[in-house]
């Protein structure tokens, strides 16, 4: 390798972590002997790793070793014991990595004086580097004065996979060595496309892909995770151009952080934690309602997390409880395993109408069920998805039993299926939150209006739906008939509660 003037006025190689002079320099320091070496270099023969790496995964040196001799060979100090060594300038950096001649440096400084503007940023403008080769830079110039801090203790948090998607090998050096050295595990790779494919096999908790890169960039490389079955694992985005615009696209690709490159890797390691810990309360939120309502609703929780109280809030909800009718008489005549699949299929369908209209199933009562809707997403109009989701419930007992009578003209096996249905149906305010203790717990909304809504359900007859007087003023101006019936005496009320027939 051919001597390159330093910006200090001296001559001497660029050495590099992978290149084969970087073995030279850490033999003339005394670091290594020439029998590790040749180890090392049997070593990354076999496996691709850069020198460094493969005399560290010997145990024959230290992390810290190997930044002393890396910024001694570019020139940036002299590792002396006791000293504590100072960051060197960003374009003695850049000079000592070749991305920039000393003529240049001595150009742009001189801008710099005039104008007070930042370096990094004239470089870029002059065309004299690229913000890939300024990051690079700024790495490397922190990585060396990173050698004066305290020892970094492992995170508490535990060891999260990480992978790195960076087409600059020296970046992903510079990111893998900082954030192992905190207790992560890191996966790193240079092509964007090996990452999409490999990402699956890997299932890292998170990813940090750099943004400007060959191919396909960091903003197409997190849509696409996004799109995809690993659309619920975070991505953060690491750039050298902090711009406004470009965070802006980032995030509406589907970033969940935004990261400079010049960030300290303390405060990435402190961005990744927030993005996990945020990431752990969405997947969390996800698995509990993922039981209980559609999709749509789900996303529509996970996109504003904070307006659903688990821990118990006042809100007005229409219940709707569904009872299948003469269920036990046909139970005892069935085989248990042909009651237990008439039973799935019926509750199966009913669940199906609560699911539809954007209700959330509460629980499954034997032969019945309890829905929600209004908790824990509110809409103006519950009352209505409510009613519609009953009349589905109706429709489809209804061909429920068309086709068992149908099925059984055909065989004239048994009997044919004639289970009924009784609904009710009644809104006002409820507590809802998570109810149950440590071992058990579940989202459930608990008041008088629910048990209103139960009593109704107790009372309606086959075929029939019970509303209570709340859930028709909710309904007045929408094309829903209702017949009012003679108020009824219910369990705990102490006087006659108004009741009213949905026509369907």
């Amino acid at each position: 390798m051919a001597p390159q003037e330093r910006a200090d006025g001296s001559n001497r190689p660029a050495v590099r972590a992978d290149s084969p002079l970087f073995g030279e320099l850490l033999l003339k320091l005394g670091i290594v002997t020439p029998n590790q070496i040749e180890e090392a270099l049997a070593l990354q023969s076999l496996n691709g790793q850069r020198l460094g790496e493969a005399l560290i995964s010997l145990g024959y040196v230290t992390r810290e070793q190997i930044q002393d001799a890396l910024g001694e060979a570019l020139g940036l100090h002299t590792p002396l014991q006791g000293i504590t060594p100072i960051q060197p300038p960003l374009g003695e950096v850049l000079v000592g990595l070749k991305y920039l001649s000393v003529s240049q440096l001595d150009e742009a400084l001189a801008l710099q004086r005039r104008t007070g503007r930042k370096l990094g940023e004239i470089l870029v403008e002059n065309g004299y580097c690229s913000y890939k080769q300024l990051y690079e830079g700024l790495a490397l110039q922190g990585r060396v004065s990173g050698r004066q801090e305290a020892p970094r203790t492992q995170q508490q948090e535990g060891h999260h996979r990480v992978v790195v998607v960076d087409d600059s090998p020296l970046a992903c050096a510079f990111v893998q060595d900082g954030l192992v050295s905190l207790g992560y595990e890191v996966i790193c790779f240079q092509d964007p496309y090996e990452a999409l494919e490999q990402v699956g096999k890997v299932q890292p908790a998170i990813v940090l892909s750099d943004l400007d890169m060959p191919g396909i960039d960091g903003m197409e490389l997190c849509r696409r995770l996004k799109e995809g079955p690993t659309r619920a694992m975070p991505v953060i985005i690491l750039t050298a151009n902090d711009n406004d615009t470009e965070r802006v696209r980032g995030l509406r690709a589907g970033a969940d952080d935004y990261v400079n490159k010049s960030a300290s890797m303390d405060e990435l390691a402190a961005r990744i934690e927030s993005v996990m810990r945020r990431t752990g309360e969405t997947e969390r939120m996800r698995k509990l309602f993922a039981r209980y309502t559609s999709d749509a609703v789900v996303e529509e929780i996970l996109k504003s997390p904070d307006s659903v109280v688990l821990t118990g809030e006042k809100r007005e909800v229409t219940i709707l409880f569904a009872d299948i009718r003469n269920f036990t008489g046909l139970a005892d005549s069935l085989p248990p395993e042909q009651t237990v699949g008439v039973l799935n299929q019926v509750l199966g369908g009913l669940s199906d109408a609560v699911l539809t209209c954007g209700g959330t199933l509460d629980k499954f009562l034997g032969d019945g069920l309890m829905a929600v809707f209004g908790a824990p997403v509110f809409r103006p109009d519950d009352a209505l998805r409510a009613l519609q989701s009953a009349k589905m419930m109706m429709a489809f007992m209804v061909e429920l039993r068309q086709r068992a009578e149908a099925e059984w003209a055909t065989t004239r096996e048994g009997r044919p299926l004639t289970l009924e249905l009784g609904i009710g149906i009644n809104s006002g305010m409820a507590v809802a939150g998570n109810i149950g203790g440590a071992m058990r717990t579940e989202y459930t909304c608990i008041g008088d209006s629910v048990n209103v809504a139960a009593r109704l359900c107790a009372i309606a007859g086959p075929g029939e739906i019970l509303v209570g007087e709340r859930t028709v003023e909710l309904l007045t101006g929408h094309e829903a008939g209702f017949e009012e019936l003679p108020p009824v005496r219910l369990k705990g009320k102490p006087h006659p509660v108004p009741l009213f027939r949905a026509l369907w």
